[in-house]
């Protein structure tokens, strides 16, 4: 009888450090989750990628609704591009270069 007392709560408490260990990674990866790509080194990187495409661009004197076009994506697509809201796939990094008459690597020369 004395073996059930001491065995009770001795489980109660390692079920309870199981749980509170699972709640803990689970809090985390959610953070994790939602925090996406805000870290700085990445906001920049796209920054400089979205510049770059802009400043092709520009100096071409094309506009947003041409290239989306050419390249068959939308304008809001090249838009985001641009603001760094997102990258552009390798296919169409490859067509943006073709477009702008430039190579890929001379395109992504100037991305930090």
């Amino acid at each position: 009888m004395r073996f059930g007392l001491i065995v009770l709560p001795l489980m109660i408490a390692v079920y309870g450090v199981f749980f509170y260990v699972i709640y803990l990674i689970i809090r985390a990866l959610r953070k994790y989750i939602s925090e996406g790509d805000k870290r700085p080194e990445t906001a920049a990187v796209r920054k400089s990628l979205g510049e770059t495409i802009k400043a092709h661009r520009l100096e071409r004197n094309m506009t947003q609704e041409f290239v989306a076009e050419r390249l068959g994506v939308s304008r809001q697509a090249v838009s985001k591009w641009e603001s760094g809201a997102s990258e552009p796939s390798t296919s169409n990094l490859l067509a943006l270069a073709k477009l702008f008459d430039i190579s890929p690597e001379e395109l992504l020369r100037d991305v930090e």
